[in-house]
């Protein structure tokens, strides 16, 4: 392969693997807008025509927000750390106004650095998921959410009321655990049975650069090819163990070799590299 070719390989990968975070992020951005929907139009605080024009405004606004926003913008601009947080009390203000779930949101120190562009909307995603899957288990009332920042890292915190059984390897954190993991973040679950579950996250303010996608065709093992597919058509780790009859360790150490060989960050990237080849 000559330079050039070489060049072109490296960029079409690239331009994949944003398209693959991009989807990934929207879809995020969808299900909160959904959820929120979906309260209003439950709630009986609301009669059928005020709940009508609420849930317009909301998809309204939404579409709004979708053809605003970029990748290239939210890795660019920096955006104060008081601001990214009013953000994200509005993406969930009609969840929470309409919805069972009573939020709490703790605002963080308005002295705090401003947040690179990728990190405040990482932020976002990962509450976002994480409110999200409370309401998907139907356990929880209360969560608390709150943002610190210490100069060097934003600190996040939520806790919720549920029955205190989460753990750092429940399926439903997958998602977080991968956008933390991918900012070179760290994420700590803490359960107590009966009093709910805690996360604390720390993001790096300053993230490692996007990591050089290989050039040329990626050398797999058949073994990884098999994993890959997997991969690619949704499964989980468990699942996947099941199928291949290996062991869960074994399905995340070819994973994660896989996340690197592709030069992606997350699962649903690399499952969007696998698609796209």
């Amino acid at each position: 392969m000559d330079e050039q070719e070489a060049l072109r390989s490296a960029t079409a990968r690239r331009e994949q693997v944003a398209q693959a975070r991009a989807v990934t992020d929207h879809a995020d951005e969808h299900a909160v807008t959904l959820e929120s929907m979906l309260a209003i139009l439950r709630s009986d605080r609301l009669d059928d025509r005020a709940a009508r024009t609420m849930a317009i405004d909301v998809a309204a606004s939404a579409l709004v927000g979708l053809r605003m926003v970029t990748d290239q913008q939210r890795s660019s601009v920096l955006e104060p750390v008081v601001g990214a947080f009013a953000r994200l009390r509005n993406d969930l203000r009609p969840l929470v106004r309409f919805g069972d779930l009573d939020v709490q949101f703790v605002e963080p120190p308005v002295t705090g650095r401003a947040l690179p562009g990728e990190v405040a909307h990482a932020a976002r995603v990962i509450v976002r998921n994480a409110v999200l899957a409370f309401v998907d288990a139907g356990e929880s009332r209360r969560v608390r959410i709150q943002w610190d920042c210490d100069g060097l890292n934003l600190l996040i915190g939520i806790r919720d009321d549920g029955k205190g059984e989460l753990t750092a390897h429940d399926d439903s954190l997958r998602p977080i655990a991968e956008r933390v993991s991918a900012l070179d973040g760290e994420l700590a679950v803490s359960s107590t049975t009966g009093w709910g579950s805690s996360l604390e996250i720390r993001l790096p303010l300053d993230p490692p650069a996007d990591p050089e996608p290989l050039v040329g065709a990626v050398s797999l093992s058949a073994r990884e090819r098999e994993v890959l597919r997997l991969v690619a058509s949704g499964a989980r780790n468990r699942d996947i163990a099941k199928h291949l009859g290996i062991s869960d360790n074994t399905v995340k150490f070819h994973v994660s070799n896989l996340l690197r060989k592709a030069g992606a960050r997350t699962r649903a990237e690399l499952a969007g590299l696998a698609l796209a080849r």
